[in-house]
């Protein structure tokens, strides 16, 4: 697919296929077009050219019914994106009422099996202000996991954290992964990677550089740009990778 906003080309012919159960993670530079990338396989921002298919119906047939297909799509923002006003149960069973027409009741029980799920139940009742930047994160995955989609994607969702609470989400993100969670992940967390992810696509420049397993990009990765890319990584992160491949 392709997206260039005015003379800037973002995306230049990106394209991948995702299997159920498949964690793909997505990683390279800042200005790749990663973030992009995610906005246009869910229609956040259409793309210019190119399809985006949801179990063989395509996202851009003038007759699809759009916002049913997007409920399909979790989407897990890099800052949380929850409503200030309402408490955790809320921002979680809003979209189970709204959108797949669930009664009240119906959206609440879906909503506290996805809080249960994130271990973030006890904060029900909770405004995201009470809430650390991990356990709003939590409940942004827990509102993606309570409309039951056919994949998630994930941009950046540890970014905008501390150092000490990325465990947190990285370790539901995990769980949820070996669960068989279709998900599509934007990371720059090598160890959740080399943990769960079936391939990793390397950006850069609105182009797929690399494509390849965790063994591969760890052992031998073919390109120069992703071989210094991931080394950079490496001296960045290199304690806290060490850490998540002992989980």
């Amino acid at each position: 697919m392709w997206k260039a906003y005015d003379t800037l080309e973002v995306l230049r012919g990106i394209s991948f296929d995702v299997n159920e159960g498949e964690v793909k993670v997505i990683f390279g530079p800042s200005g790749s077009g990663k973030s992009t990338l995610l906005r246009v396989i869910n229609m956040l921002t259409p793309p210019d050219k190119g399809e985006v298919f949801l179990r063989g119906e395509s996202l851009m047939n003038p007759k699809a019914d759009l916002s049913k297909l997007r409920s399909h799509i979790g989407f897990v923002f890099q800052n949380f994106n929850l409503f200030a006003h309402l408490k955790a149960i809320d921002n979680v069973s809003i979209g189970p009422r709204l959108v797949l027409g669930k009664t009240k009741e119906e959206a609440e029980e879906a909503a506290h099996k996805a809080l249960e799920h994130v271990r973030m139940n006890e904060w029900s009742n909770h405004y995201p202000a009470e809430l650390s930047g991990g356990q709003q994160q939590r409940v942004g995955i827990a509102r993606s996991l309570a409309m039951d989609p056919d994949v998630i994607l994930f941009d950046e969702p540890t970014s905008a954290l501390d150092p000490e609470l990325i465990g947190e989400v990285l370790q539901v993100m995990l769980d949820i992964a070996r669960e068989g969670t279709t998900m599509v992940v934007v990371t720059h967390e090598m160890g959740f990677a080399r943990a769960v992810s079936n391939e990793m696509i390397f950006m850069d420049k609105g182009v797929v550089v690399e494509r390849g397993t965790p063994q591969h990009f760890f052992t031998n990765p073919e390109s120069e740009r992703a071989r210094t890319f991931l080394h950079k990584l490496e001296v960045l992160y290199g304690q806290a990778e060490s850490d998540m491949d002992s989980q």
